[in-house]
């Protein structure tokens, strides 16, 4: 952890694709301070640039005053905001022979063989990004269909565009994508993708990537339990023996389009100073993210984040927006407490319980594992058996696909005593102004 502490950290500086404990610190903010960042678009630009480790391309890791192994690191999102003007995107296709075990992580050019080569553009398309050395095509990926996305002024609305606007975007790429001073990603502009031209979508910007540092090493892109997979039996550095190694994640690869101003995340600690990082905005997405890509914008933050000491998580929590939370996961109202109260009396029930929502983040190889990991977590922080949790979740919330093929968000309304006992009930009153 750097020595000075700052009320107010802005950072500016990423990794290439990795998280973990030897990643080069951004700084230290106190605890219950404010984190500001202006981050690099996501998935694509990193995945056409063969110097990244991971798909994405995320801020060094911030430390936070006072957090611990074992504690929890509360971030609550007060603003996103879209600086790019336009982005391309869709379904991918990989080239096979420019990379080894994972087209995302072990790149090396299909001629010369060299590394996570250094490369340069030449002109645009998909041939565009060349190998410093031997000047072949390095890229590991291409699209199988993919689309340019131009932005309205408020970033409230986008439009595809065809062939001529998608040609003009690419040759100011770096400009219209806004990439910050200190990113190393080749903008995905470049490819100049062109279609379903004049279909318009509706935005709403959110965070893909934000948590705190595994244990370990892991590509960025790959801390969660569904891209964890193709680290299993890897024969690349960040190669995981099996399924219990991937334990060590933090889940930080949500793809959750709630995680979203106005909404909380609380993490789990993992190591001194949580490690907090931020990046791959996105400015929409439909539930499950089905083309695996979406709209990766650059774009700017701003967190606050304060310490739950000795509130130990096997994964993440997320406190949506009430308006995004299931409608019978929502806050009781005043009228529906008082039939509760009346049904109560009339059939001898002691009293209605006092609740408040929580989701729990679950992730796997596929939905089913997601579940079952997301069932398992919420038995463990709130010593239910996992009969009772699947009752609360059918009667009081719900299970929802962030991302396919395996990160979901399990909501239930947990009895306020429950969130006392684990220190969570002042955390989920202040999110829902109970």
């Amino acid at each position: 952890m750097s020595e000075q502490i700052h009320d107010v950290l802005e950072v500016d500086e990423f990794t290439l694709g990795l998280v973990g404990p030897e990643q080069e610190s951004g700084g230290t903010v106190t605890d219950g301070g404010t984190v500001k960042t202006h981050t690099p678009a996501g998935c694509w630009g990193p995945m056409i640039t063969p110097q990244f480790r991971g798909g994405h391309e995320v801020t060094r890791p911030i430390y936070i005053e006072n957090a611990e192994p074992g504690d929890a690191l509360v971030v609550r999102i007060k603003d996103v905001e879209v600086t790019s003007i336009a982005t391309s995107t869709g379904s991918m296709a990989e080239r096979a022979d420019a990379f080894g075990d994972d087209p995302f992580v072990d790149h090396r050019c299909p001629e010369c063989g060299t590394e996570w080569p250094k490369t340069v553009v030449e002109g645009t398309g998909e041939g565009a990004i060349r190998c410093a050395e031997c000047g072949a095509n390095a890229s590991s990926f291409g699209f199988e269909y993919g689309y340019t996305v131009v932005f309205d002024d408020d970033k409230t609305v986008g439009i595809t565009v065809g062939e001529d606007g998608a040609h003009d975007l690419a040759t100011r790429a770096d400009e219209a994508l806004a990439l910050p001073e200190n990113s190393r990603q080749h903008p995905i502009l470049l490819y100049e993708p062109d279609e379903v031209p004049g279909t318009l979508g509706r935005l709403r910007p959110f965070i893909g990537n934000i948590g705190t540092t595994p244990a370990i090493e892991l590509p960025d892109s790959h801390n969660a339990g569904d891209f964890g997979q193709f680290l299993i039996g890897a024969e690349h550095d960040w190669g995981l023996p099996d399924e219990d190694a991937l334990e060590a994640r933090t889940d930080g690869h949500l793809d959750s389009n709630d995680v979203r101003p106005g909404a909380t995340l609380i993490c789990p600690v993992r190591v001194d100073g949580a490690g907090l990082y931020v990046g791959d905005l996105h400015a929409n997405q439909g539930d499950g993210e089905l083309s695996l890509h979406t709209t990766d914008v650059s774009g700017k933050t701003e967190l606050e984040v304060e310490v739950i000491k000795g509130l130990e998580l096997d994964g993440p929590l997320l406190l949506p927006n009430e308006e995004d939370l299931p409608h019978i996961a929502k806050p009781y109202t005043d009228s529906e407490r008082e039939a509760g109260d009346e049904l109560a009396s009339e059939y001898s029930v002691d009293s209605v319980h006092d609740a408040g929502p929580i989701q729990v983040i679950g992730s796997g190889a596929t939905i089913n594992d997601a579940t079952q990991n997301a069932f398992d977590r919420a038995s463990a922080l709130l010593d239910m058996t996992e009969g009772e949790v699947r009752a609360r979740c059918t009667f009081t919330g719900g299970v929802e696909i962030a991302r396919l093929p395996g990160v979901v968000q399990l909501s239930m309304l947990v009895p306020m005593e429950k969130l006392e006992e684990v220190g969570l009930a002042e955390t989920v009153k202040s999110q829902y102004n109970l």
